[in-house]
């Protein structure tokens, strides 16, 4: 098999892998909604191939020759497409754990602030 069909073989089986479904999921219908998954994909490939034999192979009638071709896919929920008979919308995840953590934050870096700036109103 050459380099190109091993690397033909491993796109066209992340082709596959990568469809419709890898990324929107099976559609649900609950109460008059259908929830739509969605998901980020992600999918690579690489192949090789051995070097030309060396002279000193040759004449020792060692044969080098080797290649290969690989792939990989990564999918990653984000949301859902919620569509009722009112209106469709993107509902992504994770927003309210980014929101509390960026409140966490902020609430820290205020009471260090506060702290700080108390000490160093009482030793004036």
């Amino acid at each position: 098999m050459t380099t190109k069909e091993l690397i033909d073989s491993a796109v066209e089986h992340l082709h596959i892998d990568a469809a419709a479904k890898t990324v929107y999921g099976e559609p649900v219908t609950i109460d008059g909604k259908t929830i739509i998954p969605v998901a980020k994909v992600a999918y690579g490939f690489g192949g090789g191939t051995a070097a030309p034999e060396a002279p000193e192979n040759v004449e020792a009638g060692v044969k080098s020759a080797g290649s290969g071709a690989g792939g990989g896919i990564a999918a990653k929920p984000i949301g859902v497409v919620e569509v009722t008979s009112a209106e469709t919308k993107f509902v992504p995840f994770g927003q309210p754990k980014k929101l509390a953590i960026a409140a966490l934050v902020g609430s820290g870096i205020g009471l260090l602030c506060g702290v700080l700036l108390g000490r160093r109103a009482f030793s004036d």
